[in-house]
């Protein structure tokens, strides 16, 4: 989302009939509180129903007095109706409205099981996507034209995007802010949600074991050190000595509480500070390179495209703190 522009981007959530109100809780939180704190313009959010009124999650809430589909014709951002019996279709009039919205090039998103709705509309075949892992298989059966992959917590592919389940629609929420705004902006609305800053997208949906209920035996110790040491050349030999571990240990202890291996998460660690740096206006690449610890401006580039899809002057030009909000 431009920061020179002059309308606040608009994201219309679609709320039907059986709707988790948790979810629409995650969009009204991440994008429609009003943050003066963060001194730029945030979005317009907008809710909708396809009848006068919708009973929400087996009938607890009825949502009544918004406005109707038409809404969705001013979308930046559409967020659609989840699924309460996934095998129900979504209504004609909903359908429609998601396909005039595709068409138009408007972005769409999903949380849970409105993959299905997406994917019931058409605009999910032949790209990637992700669902709830108890309703994977059916996803898969039901659209198979449909890219799934079941582990992930979320699933960017360009202006289709969807989440895996209630919590994970926090991640892609928080994901789509970091697009839009940058990381430091996604940073501050993490901390205010007392919400990790970042889990990436293709962490798994699950743990096949618990996380331990001992504080010292978690990660998070470790890995509060290995975030104070990055711009050093640390390793994943590093973190295993430090932990008193072998690498291998270290890499199931990863798999097992963050889904992800020990480099891809010092990587990502690494990227994340390179964008806080280039946001907080260093110009030069050698140096944020090294505080960072990816070592050289060629790899800088390397990875944050591979990121971000942007160059470091794109990326820069963008996101640069200093610049005044729309």
């Amino acid at each position: 989302m431009s920061k020179e522009s002059s309308q606040a981007h608009r994201v219309v959530v679609i709320v039907d009939e059986g709707s988790n109100p948790f979810e629409l809780g995650v969009a009204t939180e991440l994008f429609g509180l009003r943050r003066p704190e963060l001194d730029r313009q945030w979005y317009d959010l907008a809710l909708c129903t396809p009848t006068p009124a919708v009973r929400m999650h087996h009938g607890f809430f009825t949502l009544s007095e918004v406005a109707g589909l038409e809404q969705v014709e001013h979308a930046d951002t559409l967020i659609v109706p989840n699924r309460p019996d996934p095998e129900t279709p979504p209504s004609a009039e909903v359908l429609d409205a998601v396909r005039r919205a595709a068409a138009r090039g408007v972005r769409l998103v999903s949380f849970c099981t409105g993959a299905f709705t997406l994917a019931a509309a058409g605009v999910l075949d032949g790209r990637r996507a992700t669902t709830h892992w108890r309703w994977a298989g059916l996803f898969e059966r039901t659209f198979p034209a449909v890219r799934v992959e079941p582990d992930v917590l979320f699933v960017d592919d360009g202006n289709v995007l969807t989440a895996a389940g209630s919590a994970a629609a926090l991640d892609l929420g928080l994901h789509l802010i970091r697009r839009d705004h940058g990381a430091e902006v996604a940073n501050a609305v993490s901390r205010r949600l007392v919400f990790t800053a970042h889990r990436d997208g293709g962490q798994r949906q699950f743990i096949d074991q618990p996380v331990p209920a001992v504080a010292d035996t978690s990660l998070a110790p470790l890995l509060e050190w290995a975030r104070a040491e990055l711009g050093t050349p640390l390793s994943v030999a590093d973190i295993a000595a430090r932990a008193s571990v072998s690498q291998a240990t270290l890499h199931r202890r990863f798999q097992a509480e963050l889904g992800t291996t020990p480099l891809a998460w010092l990587t990502g660690e690494r990227v994340a500070l390179a964008c806080r740096l280039l946001e907080r206006g260093e110009v030069r690449l050698d140096a944020i390179a090294r505080q960072s610890g990816l070592g050289t401006a060629t790899n800088l580039r390397i990875q944050l495209k591979r990121t971000t899809g942007l160059t470091p002057s794109d990326y820069r030009r963008r996101f640069t703190l200093s610049r005044s909000a729309g």
